[in-house]
């Protein structure tokens, strides 16, 4: 008796319908193996029985293994050998290959998305009928969490289409529509819905032995296959290169990938399926994909359906925002919204630059029609929903007024004030700062419990994360009001507390900071960019700082050395930030120059004269000490941030850090990739840099304590009990 998959007779033909109970998708488990299994030894054992149509009922085909279960069985696969971890690994291979080798026809009635497993199920079976509907995609995407489909997927399709034309959805995990999948014969027939299981039937009743063309005397592979056959040969090397370049071997995964489809192009099908259960073995093994699918998936997922939202407030249906400052971020904030269907009123100093904020909004709402990502009635819908306005009384009906003007404590402080006087009793009003202390911004507000942080990252349209900061005196309802507007956005939101710079900031400012010291130590500026491109950083630091401003990294440092007077610390890398701004004039990028110089009409490059203010040392260090110093700065800002209790969830620090500042994705984050160490082997290093580099890189207490005890952040009760580090 199965559960997972029923298993009815139609007269000479096996419907197995994929039909999980109790979830809304059906994926791959101890039970859907265990019934796949059964359902194969009966369809082969059934004497009557013409063959089988594979198919579902469920919305969704078929996904892959359940992300949870395979975190559950990283630590269950802990206590196995390899050979043991192996077996595990291949038995959804094993599998597929007994049911294409059964000695039946068996055809796939796709009607709806299969990815990863699914459409390895589906590569597997002898026929691919797919339903023609307008959201249904195939896919390929294990790269994508640093994995290798390895339920026959590098070895099936190449065999299918080609190595040439199987890469691309191997290496970068690229979809197909049905249309796009037949025309790339990855699936043999596209039908209506209502037509596709009569099809499926139909084939089956009409065919041979149903072996597959690998099986068969004399098959050769399309396009060509092994070490010494010039149609591939160039495949290999340029897809290598392509590899080294996008990924600068941080990620084990696509070089696996392309291991496994060399090799296994050479092999007979049995061998390769081995091989490739080899190569997904050594991946669980090496770390990089549990702490990916961790964060990019479980956590980000737990973030997107608000885990951290206070129970018992009713939600929010938020009609119309208001903003506060028409610059780049507010009008970013203000287009977001408006695409979102809320009501925008785009405040600013004077009713010109506010018009220029909607002309500005207008022009990236054009821009988006032209490249296709929006139409041309949408944009004008959402460019409707904007007034822009010198008058504070438009926000006395929005349900949250966010504050996007400069990062400047009096001038927020006289747009709060006056936006506290205008809004109604239960408004929330939220700032966007990167630093300021929410805290100290509320004073400024008339009721405190009604304010929060709202920080959000440039480009705001195309950047996924929101920043939700908790003031000292703001309300669950306050918090809870907020995160219903993050989830409108449809952005992922963290939530952390109060602090100067929050985390994110925190966190990424210590990357910039350490960049821009090795500018003063004589370090090649193109060495310390090159080092933070090998490290997987989406952009160097020096650039970094060109693009936030060097004159706004000057006032943000005024500014907190006013704030925390003789306490205040100025790192190594003001003095140099202070030079090239308020001597020089170079602000950055808005300047024309900052550490680069940005020729009108020509590409940016490092500005010169930083080796005549900053001459290169004789000796310059080895790329990979400065990868190591860029990397740990920020594990121990991170540490400290979960130590002083800003941050209370790890995985929504790895949130915030990959999906927020860029932070490499291989890692997981930094306390994914720390737990992937080692708590005793971080400390090592931290204390090895702490020695050559100075005191910044002493490993926090709260590492200490986690090395002594030989916990991980991922385990329970890793923040620390000192009170002293649990003050927000």
């Amino acid at each position: 008796m199965t559960t997972v998959i029923r298993y009815e007779l139609d007269q000479d033909i096996a419907v197995w319908t994929f039909d999980h109970p109790g979830k809304s998708a059906n994926t791959i488990d101890e039970a859907f193996l265990a019934d796949l299994e059964a359902c194969i030894a009966r369809l082969k054992s059934e004497p009557g029985t013409r063959g089988a149509v594979i198919t579902s009922a469920k919305r969704l085909f078929l996904a892959g293994a359940d992300l949870k279960d395979l975190e559950r069985a990283y630590d269950a696969a802990a206590q196995l050998t390899p050979g043991e971890r192996f077996e595990r690994v291949f038995r959804f291979s094993r599998l597929l290959r007994e049911l294409e080798t059964c000695g039946k026809p068996v055809a796939c009635a796709i009607n709806g998305t299969a990815m990863g497993g699914g459409l390895e199920v589906a590569l597997a079976c002898h026929h691919r009928a797919v339903a023609d509907l307008p959201d249904l995609v195939l896919g390929l995407p294990e790269v994508q969490i640093g994995l290798l489909p390895a339920g026959g997927g590098t070895q099936r399709l190449p065999r299918m289409i080609g190595i040439q034309a199987a890469l691309p959805y191997l290496l970068e995990g690229r979809t197909l529509a049905p249309q796009a999948a037949l025309a790339a014969k990855v699936v043999d027939a596209v039908l209506p819905p209502a037509d596709l299981l009569a099809h499926a039937k139909q084939w089956v009743r009409a065919a041979g032995d149903g072996a597959q063309p690998w099986d068969k005397k004399g098959f050769r592979m399309p396009g060509g296959a092994g070490a010494m056959d010039p149609r591939v040969v160039g495949v290999f090397v340029a897809s290598n290169a392509m590899v080294h370049e996008k990924t600068a071997g941080n990620m084990p995964a696509p070089q696996a990938i392309l291991s496994c489809v060399y090799e296994g192009s050479m092999l007979p099908m049995d061998t390769a399926l081995r091989v490739e259960s080899k190569y997904m073995t050594r991946l669980m093994m090496e770390g990089t994909a549990r702490g990916m699918s961790r964060t990019l998936f479980i956590n980000k997922t737990r973030c997107d359906k608000l885990a951290r939202r206070p129970s018992g407030v009713p939600p929010t249906e938020h009609l119309k925002l208001g903003v506060l400052g028409s610059g780049l971020m507010g009008a970013g904030i203000a287009q977001v919204a408006a695409r979102a269907g809320l009501e925008v009123a785009l405040i600013d100093i004077d009713q010109a630059a506010a018009e220029r904020g909607k002309a500005g909004i207008a022009k990236r709402l054009e821009a988006a029609v032209a490249k296709g990502r929006l139409t041309a009635d949408k944009a004008a819908a959402a460019l409707a929903r904007v007034t822009p306005t010198a008058d504070y009384g438009a926000l006395r009906d929005a349900q949250l007024v966010v504050e996007a003007v400069f990062e400047d404590r009096d001038v927020k402080a006289k747009v709060l004030a006056a936006a506290a006087g205008a809004i109604g009793a239960d408004a929330v009003l939220a700032s966007n700062t990167s630093t300021l202390p929410i805290t100290g911004l509320a004073g400024y507000a008339k009721r405190p419990r009604n304010f929060i942080g709202l920080h959000f990252f440039s480009p705001v349209e195309r950047m996924p994360l929101v920043e939700v900061i908790r003031g000292k005196k703001t309300s669950d309802a306050t918090l809870a009001r907020a995160l219903d507007l993050v989830a409108r956005l449809r952005k992922t939101p963290i939530v952390v507390n109060d602090s100067r710079g929050f985390f994110t900031s925190r966190f990424f400012g210590s990357y910039v900071s350490e960049g821009v010291a090795m500018v003063g130590e004589g370090i090649a500026p193109a060495l310390i960019e090159g080092a933070a491109r090998l490290l997987g950083m989406p952009v160097g630091p020096l650039a970094v700082q060109d693009e936030v401003g060097l004159d706004l990294a000057v006032s943000i440092t005024r500014q907190t050395q006013a704030d925390l007077g003789d306490a205040f610390q100025p790192g190594a890398a003001f003095p140099i930030v202070e030079r090239l701004s308020t001597q020089l004039g170079r602000h950055g990028r808005k300047s024309g120059g900052g550490f680069y110089d940005y020729p009108e009409g020509g590409r940016k490059h490092l500005w010169e004269g930083l080796q005549d203010l900053w001459p290169p040392a004789a000796v310059q260090p080895d790329v990979a000490e400065l990868r190591r110093r860029l990397l740990f700065i920020q594990l121990i800002e991170a540490i400290k941030c979960m130590q002083e209790g800003v941050l209370e969830d790890p995985g929504e620090g790895d949130v915030g850090a990959v999906f927020g500042v860029g932070f490499p994705a291989w890692t997981g984050g930094p306390f994914s990739h720390i737990d992937r160490l080692g708590a005793a082997a971080a400390l090592k290093e931290c204390e090895r840099l702490a020695k050559r580099h100075g005191p910044r890189f002493k490993a926090p207490r709260l590492l200490r304590e986690m090395a002594r005890e030989g916990r991980r952040f991922h385990d329970a009760g890793t923040r620390s009990d000192d009170p002293r580090d649990n003050a927000a």
